[in-house]
C-alpha cells in the first residue's frame, strides 16, 4: 500500500493549533471570516423580516392590496 502525503505540513497544522487555541474567544468566532457568517448575516435576515412586518401591518391597517 502506497502511503498518501498529508495535506499539509505537520509544522503548519501545529502552529495553526497554537494560534486557534491562544485566541480567548468562542470558537465560531476565531476565524478571520467568522463575523460576516455569524453576525452580519443574522442582522440582515432580522432586519429583512422586521421590514416586511412593518410594511404589511402598514397595508393592513390602511387596506392596501385588498381584493374586493
Amino acid at each position: 500500500m502506497v502511503e498518501e502525503p498529508p495535506f499539509r505540513p505537520r509544522e503548519k497544522l501545529i502552529e495553526k493549533q497554537k494560534m486557534f487555541q491562544s485566541i480567548h474567544k468562542p470558537t465560531y468566532l476565531k476565524g478571520p471570516m467568522d463575523k460576516i457568517t455569524s453576525i452580519a448575516i443574522p442582522v440582515a435576515l432580522a432586519g429583512s423580516s422586521i421590514y416586511l412586518i412593518g410594511r404589511g401591518i402598514y397595508n393592513m391597517s390602511h387596506g392596501i392590496g385588498k381584493k374586493e
